[in-house]
């Protein structure tokens, strides 16, 4: 994608990188690309040569997900099981995924020859009661169309049961050349086979672009406050500051601006720059680099460009997802050396260890501060995403169907709905923050062949895409619509929507009591599942535990929570 102004050109002296009118990106031959990191790999999983680990049950599976394709080298001839399909080029495929109208396999052989199970439907086609699917102006002609006589009933043809009650029907009544159905007006539908009630067109989560409101026979679309809606689109577009995407690009970290598309770099010369958030409200950017094994944060200014680097935490093994708790002031990562979740300030001079059990492969992180929640991917085996109180209680599985790399999640607060990428099937999907109500999104080989992130605003999802090393955009409701926002990339990975609106305003409770909530050590929020949950917890660092006060630490052993269970050694305040 061509801008029309030539970006300027920065040319470093660790980093080469040239931002040009088409995006290009550094010539590999003369600044070279960064190595992944040497990792070792567990017994379930295989070493790409490319350096990283990826499952051994998707070696040889026809698909590649090494970036250097070596898991899919030397391969025997693929046999596919019982209940697959096998794609003309040797994929195998699941069975199901043949003849749905969706392009599984690369060459499209899982949709030839499929039969047409529709042929019967419509007005202008009958089905006799033995199969056979006739013309609709054969049927009581007197003739025998069907073997049966079905076309021919004595006691049905030329009779309008609509004359006599309506036919039953509580709205509309339709007399067939056989028998009868009911309908029902708009904003309707049958709820039996003669009865119309309501429709709640709200259940539909596309349906508005932001909130819906249900009505008799209808429904009415609003936007929250800071959005105005479009009146040909019906769109809810945010008023302000031009909302633009602040992405990492593993040597840098860049700036597209979504209306003038000005595409700038913001943070220079870094050695492996990949997870990424902000905090709004302060003009801060916070970023982990993995061969540094540190978080970083920034300042913004006015115009936008960055003061010192500082180093908010460091000797982390393998940062590779960061949360901002924009409200409570908190950071949140993970770690996929240590299999942790771990909660920081901004400054890291507190920290804790809230998960460290059953976790496999954590990978991408987001934060709820409202509702006090944290929600993370797992792409081990089984891979799932999980949720969990912001204070390390009520930990639940929230998907763990139709899953299997779950390389990036990203919240939606204005619908409730969390939105994640599959890097193994090619897929964009969302659920509601419940965990109901699944929807996919987009299925493409194309434009998701291996998605690492992804972000939402307004009606648009945006992700991240390492084999294409490009930026895609959507709409995020039905997947249409899909544009390359920029291609040619070193390595894209963490992507966000750096605007006001995106982090919506609500109470800091532990500033609400005092400062910290009186706590000596760290005030963390508590997740609010009903009117009654306490607003926050106090938690110690590691080898303490909470005072029989609930404030206080004294020595002992400090406790993680891995299951969905009430937190009593620590100590819940409700305001």
């Amino acid at each position: 994608m061509e801008f029309s102004s030539l970006i300027s050109v920065c040319v470093c002296v660790c980093v080469c990188v040239r931002l040009l009118q088409d995006q290009s990106d550094e010539s590999p031959s003369r600044c070279g690309r960064p190595p992944t990191p040497p990792t070792k790999c567990s017994s379930t999983e295989m070493q790409c040569r490319s350096g990283e680990c990826i499952h051994r049950k998707w070696r040889c599976d026809g698909d590649p997900d090494c970036r250097d394709g070596s898991d899919e080298t030397n391969c025997p001839t693929r046999t596919c099981g019982p209940e697959q399909f096998k794609c003309d080029d040797g994929k195998c495929i699941v069975g199901s995924r043949q003849c749905n109208s969706v392009r599984d396999c690369a060459d499209g052989s899982d949709e030839v020859n499929c039969k047409n199970m529709t042929q019967c439907h419509g007005p202008d086609k009958f089905k006799c009661r033995s199969g056979e699917c006739i013309e609709m102006n054969k049927v009581c002609n007197k003739v025998r169309d069907c073997p049966d006589w079905s076309d021919e009933p004595i006691n049905e043809c030329n009779v309008n049961e609509c004359l006599l009650n309506n036919g039953g029907c509580s709205h509309i009544c339709k007399d067939m050349v056989i028998g009868f159905v009911c309908d029902c007006t708009p904003g309707l539908q049958l709820i039996d086979h003669k009865t119309c009630g309501d429709i709640n067109e709200c259940l539909n989560p596309g349906i508005c672009s932001q909130i819906c409101i249900n009505l008799k026979g209808g429904y009415k679309c609003e936007c929250h406050n800071g959005y105005q809606m479009d009146p040909t689109t019906g769109v809810c577009k945010a008023v302000g500051k031009e909302p633009c995407l602040i992405f990492t690009n593993r040597r840098d970290i860049r700036r597209l601006g979504l209306e003038r598309k000005e595409y700038t770099q913001i943070v220079e010369q870094q050695r492996n720059a990949v997870a990424l958030d902000a905090d709004f409200d302060q003009q801060m950017i916070f970023w982990a680099d993995l061969t540094q094994r540190t978080i970083y944060s920034t300042v913004l200014d006015k115009r936008g460009d960055v003061g010192a680097h500082k180093k908010v935490m460091d000797n982390i093994q393998t940062p590779v997802g960061v949360a901002v708790d924009w409200i409570y002031k908190n950071l949140y990562w993970s770690d996929l050396g240590t299999k942790t979740i771990s909660v920081t300030n901004f400054n890291g001079t507190k920290q804790k260890v809230l998960f460290n059990r059953g976790l496999k492969e954590p990978a991408s992180i987001a934060v709820d501060p409202l509702s006090g929640f944290v929600y993370w991917s797992d792409w081990g085996e089984p891979a799932k995403i999980e949720k969990a109180g912001m204070n390390g209680v009520d930990r639940q599985v929230l998907v763990a169907t139709d899953i299997q790399w779950p390389n990036g999640i990203t919240l939606d607060l204005i619908k409730g709905r969390l939105y994640w990428v599959d890097s193994k099937l090619h897929m964009l999907c969302s659920v509601d923050l419940n965990g109901d109500n699944r929807k996919k999104v987009l299925q493409s080989s194309d434009y998701l062949a291996h998605p690492f992130a992804l972000t939402v605003f307004e009606d648009r999802v945006f992700w991240t895409d390492g084999e294409t090393k490009a930026i895609f955009g959507a709409n995020k409701f039905s997947g249409a619509d899909v544009v390359t926002l920029a291609s040619k990339l070193n390595d894209p990975q963490d992507i966000i929507v750096y605007h006001e609106l995106i982090q919506l305003s609500g109470t800091n409770w532990c500033s609400e009591k005092g400062e910290n909530g009186g706590c000596s050590y760290m005030c963390l929020p508590a997740p609010q599942i009903n009117k009654h949950s306490p607003k926050y917890t106090c938690v110690c660092p590691e080898g303490q535990e909470v005072a029989d006060d609930g404030l206080r630490c004294r020595p002992g052993e400090s406790r993680h929570v891995t299951t969905n269970e009430h937190l009593k050694p620590l100590h819940h305040f409700d305001l």
